[in-house]
């Protein structure tokens, strides 16, 4: 088994909701087991800024899956979701991004792990760093050091859900 980190974003249709069913959908994978799953973030657009706000959230896996195995497993996801990769850093229904996985250092021309904007992003770092503050990202440093050094200006995270009594 080995630890693997999801970034997860949505900022279409319902993305509370879409997060919510996307982890539940990280926990069926095959040879996985979900550890914990970090708050919901509200973070402003990133890249294209014409686009309503998104809602980020961080998933810590367990699995016997191979990056590549998970990164089809992810993208599968995301086209059940209904995500359409029309415009680079604009609007989706679903966005899964494998960040990280203990002990894999990967570049390929399909994944690189770790994931080379980690640093660049607090929609990522924020929930990171719930799961995972001391996480050492090779080339990148310590999650909660980059989170430090991060503009977290316009993020703010959401209260959970009440389940109906």
């Amino acid at each position: 088994m080995t630890a693997a980190y999801i970034a997860l974003g949505a900022n279409l249709g319902d993305p509370r909701q879409q997060l919510l069913a996307a982890v539940d959908a990280l926990a069926q994978l095959p040879g996985t087991r979900l550890l914990r799953r970090s708050h919901l973030y509200r973070t402003p657009p990133w890249g294209v800024l014409e686009q309503p706000p998104f809602i980020n959230a961080a998933a810590l896996l367990d699995t016997t899956l191979a990056p590549h195995e998970l990164l089809d497993a992810l993208l599968a996801i995301e086209q059940l979701a209904g995500r359409v990769r029309a415009e680079r850093n604009g609007p989706r229904t679903l966005d899964l991004d494998l960040l990280h996985m203990d002990g894999v250092q990967l570049d390929d021309e399909r994944l690189t792990l770790p994931h080379p904007r980690i640093a660049e992003r607090a929609f990522v770092l924020l929930p990171l760093a719930e799961l995972a503050p001391d996480l050492v990202l090779p080339g990148q440093g310590r999650v909660a050091q980059l989170l430090a050094a991060a503009d977290t200006q316009g993020c703010e995270r959401l209260p959970e859900a009440r389940v109906a009594e």
